[in-house]
C-alpha cells in the first residue's frame, strides 16, 4: 500500500511548485516509508509514498508506460487480487512486462482498454493516470471503498491525494468548514456522507466511481459498477456452496505478499474463519501464520455482559490459537495509552473518529507491524451477511433513519442556538435517508421485508461500512501497515445482495448463512458464539480520564469547540446520567466525552476557520 497526492493546473507552472509538492508528498510518508518518487511537469505533478508489499524492487512509483502513441504515467495505492489473469489477457494482446507488480498491470491494463479497464479488477485501489500528451487526468477508486482518494477543485486545477492531510498542506487550500462541514460533525460523526470531505469544497471519489480531468471540460465524475437486483435462483445448499467457494477465494488471493503477512483474530465468527482458511493454506505450504488479538488492561475485572456484549473475547481467543496451531501476538493496551491516542487518531483520520475504537486500533496496528507489513481483517462480514442487531430486530429495523444514529435530537441539543436552527430547517439527515433509499436497486413483486433488507444492506455499504473502512485505512496505514478485508471482495457483495432473508438468517441465527457454509473451519463454540462486537474498555478509569479533559477544555471560554457547541449541553453530559447511544453500540458517554475532545483538538490542530 501506499500514499498518492498530486496537482493539475493548467495556468501555473508547477515545476516552480516543487517545495509545495514536496510538502503534500512529506504528509504522506507513514503510509509510505520505503521509498518516494515525484512526477514534476509544468502543468502536472505526481507524487508516491510507498510501502513495499510485492516486487519491492522493481515496483517503484512514479511509474510510466507507451505505447507509441500515448505517454502514461501511473500513481498506485492499492493491491489487485487478479493480477495474473489480467496479466495473461494483455499478454494475449502483445503487451510484455518487466515486474510481476500489480501497478505495472494497472497501468498497461488502462492503456489497453481506457476507464473499461476498471471491469476487469478485483481489488482494493485508488490510482491516478496522467496522459502526458492528451494532458489528462484519470483517477479511480475500488468497488467498495477500501481505498481513500480525496480531491479539491481550486479555481485553476485540481488537488487530490489518499488523505486530506496532503490536499491542506498545499498552501492555496484553505482549512475551512461552513454550515455542511458542521452538520457533518455534530449530526452525521463520526460517519460522514458519501462524496463528503468535510472540510469546505473537499470532496472524495466516491466507491465505484471515476474522473476525468481536462482543460476543456473540466471534471467529469462517473460511476462503473453498481449492485443489481437480481432473482436468486440456487436452493440453499448450492447457495451455501457459493458463498464457501467465495469467501476461501477470496482469502487465498489476499493471501499473496512478498513481505510478512497475518490476520487480525478477536475469537469471533469474521475474523477466526480468515484466520482458519489463512492457516490451512499456510501449513500447505509448510509456513506457520502469525494471528494477532487485542485486549485492554483488566477488562476481565470490569466487563459486564450486555445485550450487545454478551461475553469478552479472551477465552475464545485461546480456543482458537489452540485450534488453529499459529504463532500468536497479544497486545494488552492500558487507559493511559488509550487517551493519549485519541489525539494521534484525529491526525490520522484527518477528523473526529469513533474514539477509543479507533485509537485501540491505532495502537493495535503500531504494535502487528513489529511482526507483519500486512494483515487479513473480518471487517464487512456483518455489513453483507446481516449481523448487526439493525438487521434482525424488526423494530430497530422498520424504525425511520439510519440505525446506527437515532440520537439526531439528542445530538442537536449541543449546537449552538443559531447553529442548530440552521441544522434544523437543513432536515440534512432526512434528505440523505430518503437518496440513499433512492438508490437501492429493487426488484418488483418482493415482499416488505426483502425490500427493506435491500435498503439495509444499501445504507450499511454507502454509510457505516464506510465509516469503518476509513477507520481500518488510516489507523493501518498510519503505521505503514496495510490491511486487507476479504468479506470486501465485490462479488461477494453482488452475490449476498440478492441471497433471501430467509438464507441469511438459517436456522434463525444471525449470519446463519455464513456459519453454515464454512462449518467444517472452525470448533463449534466459535462457530456458533453470538455476535460480539469490536472490544473496548470497560476501565471505569477511561470516563473518569476523558471526563477530565474536557472538563478542562471547555474551562476555557477559547476554546473553540465553543464556537458550535454549548458549553451547558457539554457541561450536561460530563455530569448527568444520560447514557445516549451516539452511533451505534459502541458509542455510549464515555466515547461521546471523548467524541467531543477529538472535535476540539480537530479545530485546534487543523487550524480550522469556521464559516456560518
Amino acid at each position: 500500500m501506499c500514499g498518492i497526492s498530486g496537482m493539475i493546473d493548467f495556468q501555473q507552472d508547477l515545476r516552480k511548485q516543487s517545495a509545495v509538492m514536496k510538502t503534500m508528498q512529506k504528509t504522506l510518508n507513514r503510509r509510505g516509508p520505503d521509498q518516494n518518487g515525484m512526477y514534476l511537469q509544468e502543468h502536472a505533478a505526481l507524487m508516491h509514498t510507498r510501502l513495499a508489499v510485492i516486487d519491492p524492487e522493481n515496483g517503484k512509483q512514479p511509474m510510466q508506460f507507451t505505447d507509441g502513441k500515448e505517454i502514461y504515467m501511473i500513481i498506485y495505492n492499492g493491491e489487485l487480487y487478479n493480477t495474473a489473469e489480467i496479466r495473461q489477457e494483455l499478454q494475449r494482446k502483445g503487451y510484455s512486462f518487466r515486474t510481476h507488480s500489480d501497478t505495472e498491470v494497472v497501468l498497461q491494463a488502462y492503456a489497453a482498454y481506457g476507464a473499461e479497464c476498471l471491469q476487469l479488477f478485483n481489488g482494493i485501489f485508488a490510482f491516478a493516470i496522467w496522459e502526458e500528451r492528451k494532458k489528462k487526468l484519470f483517477l479511480a477508486r475500488d468497488r467498495i471503498g477500501v481505498k481513500p482518494l480525496f480531491y479539491y477543485e481550486t479555481e485553476t486545477g485540481i488537488v487530490f491525494a489518499s488523505e486530506m492531510k496532503a490536499i491542506l498542506a498545499n498552501p492555496e487550500i484553505p482549512h475551512e468548514i461552513d454550515m455542511n462541514g458542521i452538520s457533518q460533525i455534530l449530526l452525521f460523526g463520526p460517519g460522514r456522507t458519501p462524496g463528503c470531505g468535510v472540510f469546505r469544497n473537499m470532496k472524495e471519489i466516491p466507491p465505484a466511481h471515476f474522473a476525468e480531468y481536462t482543460q476543456e471540460k473540466g471534471l467529469q465524475v462517473s460511476c462503473y459498477w453498481k449492485l443489481k437486483a437480481e432473482e436468486h435462483r440456487e436452493n440453499f445448499q448450492q447457495t451455501a456452496e457459493h458463498v464457501r467457494f467465495l469467501l476461501t477465494d477470496a482469502i487465498q488471493r489476499q493471501l499473496v505478499s512478498d513481505v510478512p503477512i497475518g490476520t487480525f483474530l478477536s475469537g469471533g465468527l469474521d475474523s477466526s474463519l480468515i484466520s482458519s482458511v489463512a492457516a490451512k493454506e499456510f501449513a500447505r505450504q509448510g509456513k506457520v501464520l502469525h494471528t494477532f488479538s487485542v485486549d485492554y488492561r483488566d477488562n476481565e475485572k470490569y466487563f459486564r455482559k450486555s445485550k450487545f456484549q454478551p461475553n469478552s473475547d479472551p477465552e475464545y481467543i485461546r480456543k482458537m490459537q489452540e485450534y488453529l496451531q499459529a504463532e500468536h501476538h497479544w497486545t494488552v493496551i492500558d487507559t493511559p495509552k488509550l487517551v493519549r491516542a485519541l489525539f494521534s487518531a484525529v491526525e490520522a483520520r484527518d477528523l473526529p473518529g469513533m474514539v477509543d475504537v479507533d485509537s485501540s486500533l491505532l495502537v493495535f496496528c503500531e504494535e502487528i507491524k513489529q511482526h507483519v507489513t500486512v494483515a487479513l481483517s473480518g471487517e464487512c462480514a456483518d455489513e453483507l451477511f446481516g449481523g448487526y442487531p439493525w438487521y434482525r430486530d424488526p423494530e430497530i429495523r422498520s424504525a425511520y433513519g439510519f440505525p446506527w444514529s437515532q440520537s439526531t435530537a439528542y445530538r442537536m441539543q449541543f449546537a449552538q442556538p443559531e447553529i442548530a436552527e440552521i441544522l434544523t430547517q437543513r432536515q440534512d439527515i432526512d434528505r440523505e435517508y430518503q437518496a440513499t433509499l433512492q438508490r437501492t436497486a429493487l426488484l418488483s413483486g418482493e415482499s416488505e421485508t426483502e425490500k427493506r433488507m435491500r435498503e439495509m444492506m444499501r445504507l450499511n455499504l454507502d454509510w457505516f461500512m464506510q465509516t469503518l473502512l476509513d477507520r481500518k485505512d488510516r489507523m493501518s496505514m498510519w503505521n505503514a501497515l496495510e490491511v486487507r478485508v476479504p468479506f470486501c471482495d465485490y462479488r461477494i457483495a453482488q452475490y449476498l445482495y440478492n441471497i433471501p432473508w430467509e438464507f441469511k438468517e438459517y436456522k434463525h441465527y444471525e449470519k446463519g448463512l455464513l456459519r453454515e457454509a464454512m462449518k467444517d473451519y472452525l470448533p463449534e463454540e466459535i462457530l456458533w458464539r453470538k455476535k460480539s462486537p469490536y472490544p473496548k474498555t470497560h476501565h471505569p478509569e477511561y470516563l473518569y480520564s476523558v471526563a477530565k479533559i474536557l472538563e478542562d477544555k471547555i474551562s476555557d471560554p477559547s476554546a473553540p469547540i465553543l464556537q458550535i457547541v454549548r458549553k451547558e449541553a457539554l457541561e450536561q453530559l460530563l455530569h448527568g446520567e444520560e447514557n445516549v447511544q451516539f452511533y451505534g453500540q459502541l458509542m455510549t458517554k464515555p466515547q461521546t466525552i471523548a467524541y467531543f475532545i477529538q472535535i476540539n483538538y480537530w479545530l485546534e490542530k487543523y487550524n480550522v476557520k469556521i464559516c456560518l
